[in-house]
């Protein structure tokens, strides 16, 4: 006979989930910095087997060399990029005021001609000032997240933290992963194992997948911007690369952004030309690109995607939106394979063989431990 459970081990039990999940969220900030450099760690553990595999270098030489090359070259891209694009980016700046008002004036123009258009207006935009409010509610939000941005010691000492936990993970991998099995009950160790095989592939493809990605959408949009003579065409550029890791509302603002400079100099058909531009460039990225590179390791519906940028951005503000990608990835897997796989589809957690797509790579079935 089975054993009728005790409600206060199940109140126990409650109780220590419920605590548990707070203080997951009180500390919410240091585990994605823990996240942060576990992706920098498998970017940094993909350069390093690679060394390994055609130099024969050790390990240690090996990801000494992958996290040195990768600061020379953030380190040589931004001393190329950085000057040009900060002096860009103050003229646009100091452009921005004579642009709003030059769109309040255009905007004043239509609501006398049009009743209706007047009508529709916010109260506010009866007189002058329109714009005015609205950039001050900006500058209202935007400096809720200049301390956390900006602030010197602890965005340094962030940084630093990411970079040294990834090259730790980085160089002794096979040790975390052994730790993190070993909380694992003896039966189910096989299918965790099959799991962080799945989230380390998962993630690395993403990982290769968004910075192919952010390149493409940077360079093709300089250039293009520059042919259609766009003001600021460098900043543009990198400000699109920066937020394509934004699902849909990196696109949307780096699409529509120098769109509204453009037609803020009164030229509707330059205007124009600039969305077919970003637009083009977009579905090229997403339907050629990111395929081409991703092939079907990382399976993330539109949807879900818009959605957890939602929720990531109203738990955890800007920092939030950063992982929500990987976050999902993250999510999906551990849904697929321990939910849907081992629950919904019946096969339970004490298998006797694999599933199909945890074959290893000479296609034969291997038991659990334990069975």
């Amino acid at each position: 006979m089975t054993q009728s459970r005790s409600p206060y081990g199940v109140l126990a039990a409650t109780l220590f989930i419920v605590l548990f999940l707070l203080f997951a969220y009180s500390v919410a900030e240091v585990l994605l910095l823990l996240f942060a450099a576990a992706l920098f760690a498998l970017y940094l553990g993909a350069f390093t087997d690679f060394l390994e595999s055609r130099l024969r270098l050790p390990r240690p030489v090996g990801v000494a060399v992958g996290f040195l090359s990768t600061m020379a070259l953030l380190g040589l891209i931004g001393g190329l990029i950085i000057p040009p694009v900060l002096a860009q980016t103050q003229e646009l700046v100091s452009a921005l005021p004579g642009l709003l008002a030059q769109w309040e004036s255009s905007l004043f123009r239509l609501a006398t001609r049009y009743p209706v258009l007047s009508q529709m207006m916010p109260a506010s935009a009866s007189g002058h000032g329109y714009f005015d409010a609205a950039l001050k509610r900006m500058g209202g939000y935007f400096a809720g997240l200049v301390p956390y941005v900006f602030t010197g010691v602890r965005i340094v000492i962030d940084v630093i933290s990411v970079l040294v936990m990834g090259m730790y993970l980085a160089l002794r991998p096979q040790l975390y992963r052994a730790g993190v099995i070993a909380l694992v009950p003896l039966v189910h160790r096989s299918l965790a194992n099959d799991i962080l095989d799945d989230l380390s592939h998962t993630l690395r493809s993403w990982i290769v997948g968004q910075l192919l990605a952010m390149s493409f959408l940077g360079i093709l949009t300089w250039m293009g911007l520059l042919l259609l003579h766009v003001p600021y065409a460098l900043a543009f550029g990198v400000f699109t690369s920066l937020v394509v890791i934004v699902p849909f509302f990196g696109t949307l603002v780096s699409t529509l952004l120098p769109a509204l400079f453009v037609l803020g100099q009164g030229d509707v058909l330059h205007s124009l030309l600039v969305v077919l531009l970003g637009v083009f460039l977009h579905l090229v990225e997403a339907n050629l690109v990111q395929p081409m590179i991703m092939e079907r390791a990382v399976k993330l519906p539109p949807v879900l995607s818009v959605l957890s940028v939602l929720v990531m951005a109203k738990l955890l503000g800007i920092i939030g939106l950063l992982v929500a990608v990987p976050v999902l990835a993250t999510t999906l897997v551990l849904v697929r394979r321990i939910y849907v796989h081992r629950i919904v589809e019946g096969k339970g957690f004490r298998r006797t063989l694999r599933d199909p797509e945890d074959a290893d790579v000479n296609g034969e079935l291997r038991m659990d431990n334990g069975q």
